[in-house]
């Protein structure tokens, strides 16, 4: 396995006679010519015309060539037909809609991340608090000055305090490979080593990465191994025969997204992926690879009707050269790059996606949680009188909870093609979608797994997400929204802070369950734990608009429980219902424990309580005495 290619093929300034200019290699084993068509050519096939090798790869030296001039490679087939590519393994590209490939030096930026990469490199991170903050750069927000876009840079100065201020550990960019087409999202890629000229350079790229790194947060790169673009000037029939897809439509062809399949039972695709993904890890620092629609690559009959599809070697319909890749990448990632994290983005029932290789998993560290999320989603969307009928859409996600290493998303693809935001789907009226809303994401950083919020769900956006537009800005300064972005910054704080929420997200020591069956009044109580059994945090959720007062529930140990999060406080835009600070337990027996508590929960709201050495309180308080 070579994972360094991008080292040896593309186009690399240098010398060669005295002469400076820039050496050019391309692999098109199947072609008949060569050429590259520059400005200095006049766009002209033959005018600069490549060398033929053995091993199918074309080579030559253009003098004169400066970083900065635009090429195609001009491929003449065994057809006789000519076809104009952009350069695979090219390091910069013209700003769509233009399409040529650009000579670019990544070498020389200044790197300031040192210590960042130090740390990294020694983390636990399943024992650590991961919380992500997907972006898409090109709508997070947008310039007044005309321009479309911010630069990486403009970018990185403005969403590093951003993400910093408000806890999340990690940003997650959607693709930025360079993408022919906006709408797409970037996950039609054509650049497997440029990152999009929308934005920048290169250098502007990694400035971004080096900000984010000095203000404490990752960055994850979206990263597309499943499909990718049919244009023209893109890797299919890239020499007039399927170098990187399957001739076959069956095996090579994406009905759902009208995209090409890579070939992954040849060893230079295989390779030419593997050294796309050392190259965002190795040249850009990046510290995570999501990898996009992994089920479509585990699967020969992934969204096919009978008789669409071509079974394996062994009559199934496992693609057996996709696992083998995948396994190949993780070890890859795992082994040479200490600290990062590869996650999986696989909705079926799949065992082992985020399981070592050497037992037979995937490799990968992370999986996305689709059923949590479709489960929770549908739960939370639902009027509440009807919730107790769904009890256990909430509780059922215990039982596989630790089959996997999750990752909880509520990412873009749920706030988009009439999905509506997360806000507009909260059932009630005006207050009651903001509370519902509160609760949503009180479960989601106390229930085990890392945390994924899309961009525009820390402001409560009304909307559904629009590429072509910034997130509504407008809405900051307005009270519930502010109260929603300053609840998402304390659950990351209390995330961060207390180890019971993230120290045991991967292990079911790390959970129990206090009361899972209270339907009739749609009430949830657990208690996460932390590596050192004696560290725990109670979670109790009521999912109606009808306070709970007195609701008794048991507690592992007896004393004072403090209560550190009400996501009905005011500054939240709730109401103030709790319980003035915390609760003393009783030795009264309930649900199975010698000791309880009794609360009061608001409606349509979740507490954090945790016990607390306080003095024993006396027999009898005077009127109008403190409470200790």
């Amino acid at each position: 396995m070579n994972s360094t290619l991008y080292k040896d093929l593309g186009a690399h300034p240098g010398t060669s006679d005295g002469r400076s200019g820039v050496w050019f290699k391309v692999w098109a084993p199947n072609a008949r010519e060569v050429s590259v068509l520059t400005d200095g050519n006049g766009w002209s096939h033959g005018s600069d015309p490549l060398n033929p090798s053995e091993n199918g790869v074309w080579w030559g030296f253009i003098p004169g060539l400066a970083i900065g001039a635009a090429y195609k490679y001009s491929i003449r087939t065994q057809q006789g037909f000519t076809l104009q590519k952009a350069d695979p393994y090219a390091f910069w590209s013209e700003t769509p809609p233009k399409s040529a490939s650009v000579v670019y030096d990544i070498s020389g930026y200044q790197w300031h991340d040192a210590t960042w990469l130090e740390r990294r490199a020694k983390s636990q991170p399943y024992q650590s608090p991961v919380s992500i903050y997907e972006v898409h750069l090109g709508s997070w927000k947008r310039p007044k000055d005309g321009r479309e876009y911010f630069n990486y840079r403009e970018i990185a100065d403005q969403l590093a305090p951003y993400v910093s201020d408000l806890g999340f550990t990690h940003v997650e960019l959607m693709p930025i490979q360079e993408h022919p087409f906006g709408g797409s999202w970037g996950y039609q890629a054509v650049g497997y080593f440029a990152p999009t000229s929308r934005f920048g350079s290169p250098h502007d790229l990694m400035y971004f990465i080096d900000r984010m790194h000095q203000a404490g947060v990752g960055v994850i790169l979206d990263w597309v191994p499943a499909h990718f673009s049919t244009d023209g000037h893109s890797l299919g029939w890239f020499d007039g025969t399927c170098c990187y897809e399957h001739s076959d439509p069956r095996k090579g062809y994406h009905p759902d997204w009208g995209t090409l399949i890579f070939n992954y039972g040849r060893f230079e695709v295989r390779d030419f992926l593997i050294s796309s993904a050392r190259f965002w890890l190795e040249e850009y620092h990046f510290d995570g690879l999501r990898c996009d629609a992994v089920s479509s690559m585990l699967y020969l009959d992934y969204s096919r009707k009978f008789g669409e599809w071509v079974p394996n070697a062994h009559g199934g319909r496992e693609n057996l050269e996709a696992i083998q890749f995948l396994r190949d990448f993780n070890t890859l990632v795992y082994q040479e790059f200490p600290g990062v994290l590869t996650f999986a983005e696989e909705s079926t029932a799949w065992g082992g996606v985020s399981r070592p290789v050497y037992t037979g998993g995937l490799g990968f560290g992370f999986k996305w949680d689709m059923g949590w999320m479709n489960d929770t989603l549908r739960y939370i969307s639902r009027d509440p009188i009807y919730r107790q009928y769904s009890h256990n859409e909430l509780t059922f996600r215990n039982m596989y909870a630790y089959t996997e290493s999750f990752v909880l998303p509520l990412s873009h693809d749920e706030v988009v093609h009439g999905k509506k935001s997360l806000l507009s789907k909260m059932p009630g009226d005006h207050w009651q979608q903001f509370a519902n809303l509160r609760l949503l994401y009180t479960y989601q950083f106390s229930t085990p797994g890392k945390k994924l919020l899309f961009m525009g769900a820390e402001i409560a956006q009304w909307t559904e997400w629009n590429h072509d537009d910034e997130l509504d800005w407008a809405l900051v300064g307005h009270r519930f929204h502010d109260g929603i972005r300053k609840l998402v910054a304390d659950l990351n704080r209390h995330y961060r802070e207390q180890p019971a929420l993230h120290e045991q997200d991967h292990a079911g020591e790390g959970f129990y369950w206090i009361n899972c069956d209270d339907r009739q009044n749609s009430c949830y109580a657990y208690f996460r734990r932390a590596i050192d059994p004696t560290d725990v945090v109670i979670v109790v959720m009521n999912a109606t608009p009808i306070p709970r007062h007195g609701y008794r529930i048991g507690v592992p140990r007896p004393g004072y429980y403090e209560e550190f999060f009400n996501s009905d406080a005011s500054i939240y835009g709730g109401g103030d219902v709790g319980n003035s600070g915390g609760v003393y337990s009783e030795p009264i027996e309930c649900n199975g424990f010698p000791n309880s508590i009794q609360v009061t929960i608001p409606p349509l709201g979740g507490l954090y309580l945790k016990p607390v050495a306080v003095p024993t309180p006396p027999a009898a308080l005077p009127v109008g005495a403190a409470k200790p």
